[in-house]
């Protein structure tokens, strides 16, 4: 297998819910920690307005101060958005939609195919600025909606299409409520990979119920090569009640390389980067495999 690229996001989506205010400087130690651990490829955070998520409004500040050396990407969820990211000169951006009207209404307030029509301008415009840039397109709530319940997986597969053929360079397929197992990521990328090509899939798995690592293992077994989480497992979805955090980069890290698949990861220095963070936040890292660290429980 080739190797497995890693998408640090516990900076955006790790932060985006919580309500403890983490200030910029720390952010950017965060950030800096992160690099330093060995993770290039960083979402940092978010040109949502700062009336709907407070913790990501200091992006303006953030992003030209940012280490040197990483590749960085920031959520951006409309117009006014890439306005603001165009302004700091953003080559990397994130889109998001889901598999849900109901999901997107509560979120963006707009159907799944407002949002594409929307993106479909976002686009246009962030190539002529940026021609060889890079555009992802999220696509939440792959199994369950938690206002819609169950998604079929035709339905994800049009949406991802839509948004290949719109132009972005890479799909993240997410479990946002974190409900899916093997079989569901089974079902789910048989219908993507029969229209998208398997290089431009990535998987963004919420570990609530504890099977993130393992539906990571079945999107390996399937060819995807490309997973998102978050240190120390961070995260969670102000859209979704009850979601639990990202999967923790120190568990697929730890699960990667016991499977043979070297990340260049240095585990202590990524423990490191999320324990100042979760001591701003008052609460301890919700990595397994940080915790048996801690322990002395060897590995």
């Amino acid at each position: 297998m080739s190797k497995v690229r890693i998408i640090e996001v516990g900076p955006r989506d790790g932060l985006q819910n919580e309500r403890t205010p983490v200030p910029t400087a720390a952010k950017l130690e965060f950030i800096r920690r992160l690099r330093s651990a060995g993770l290039t490829e960083i979402e940092v955070s978010s040109f949502v307005s700062p009336k709907w998520v407070p913790q990501l409004g200091d992006i303006a500040e953030l992003w030209p101060a940012l280490p040197p050396g990483g590749t960085y990407s920031a959520l951006v969820p409309n117009e006014k958005g890439l306005e603001r990211a165009l302004e700091l000169s953003v080559d990397r951006v994130a889109l998001f939609t889901a598999a849900s009207d109901a999901f997107t209404q509560k979120n963006v307030n707009m159907t799944v195919a407002e949002t594409l029509e929307v993106f479909g301008r976002v686009i246009r415009t962030h190539r002529a600025a940026f021609p060889g840039g890079h555009i992802r397109g999220y696509v939440s709530t792959i199994f369950e909606c938690p206002f819609a319940g169950p998604i079929d997986a035709g339905r994800v597969a049009e949406v991802s299409t839509a948004l290949v053929a719109l132009g972005v360079d890479e799909i993240s397929l997410g479990d946002t409520t974190g409900v899916g197992s093997p079989r569901d990521v089974r079902r789910v990328l048989s219908a993507v990979l029969a229209a998208v090509p398997v290089d431009r899939v990535a998987v963004h798995f919420h570990d609530t119920r504890g099977t993130a690592l393992a539906n990571v293992a079945a999107a390996l077994e399937m060819g995807v090569t490309a997973v998102d989480s978050a240190a120390g497992g961070l995260g969670g979805c102000p859209y979704a009640p009850g979601a639990g955090g990202n999967l923790a980069t120190d568990d697929l890290v730890y699960f990667l390389e016991r499977e043979g698949m070297p990340t260049g990861v240095d585990l202590d220095e990524l423990a490191r980067a999320s324990e100042a963070v979760f001591a701003i936040l008052g609460r301890t890292t919700l990595s397994h495999a940080h915790i048996a660290r801690l322990a002395g429980c060897g590995g």
